[in-house]
């Protein structure tokens, strides 16, 4: 699910999830993209105030193909943690 060119989806996890309670909440996002990028389509998508944006570069990790017994990477990707200003949440559910 790509939410735009920049934030590809939300990362639901529960170490992600309990960060919500501190209102940060965690997202996949392109890796060519600024965090004053991300946090405009966070603003611009969910119309909240982006206090602070952490990104890291996460690494592919290794999977094995089970006919050949091969070794196939995959592709590093991005994270971003976004913390939004206080009393002000995203709903990552579509609940209301």
């Amino acid at each position: 699910m790509r939410i735009s060119n920049i934030i590809n989806r939300p990362i639901v996890t529960e170490k992600s999830t309990n960060l919500t309670k501190e209102g940060k909440f965690t997202f996949d996002v392109n890796r060519s993209a600024s965090k004053g990028a991300i946090a405009n389509d966070i603003n611009r998508i969910y119309g909240v105030d982006v206090v602070d944006v952490r990104t890291y570069i996460m690494p592919g990790k290794q999977r094995r193909v089970s006919r050949t017994s091969r070794e196939t990477a995959r592709k590093l990707w991005k994270k971003a943690v976004v913390k939004l200003k206080e009393g002000q949440t995203i709903d990552m559910f579509g609940q209301g």
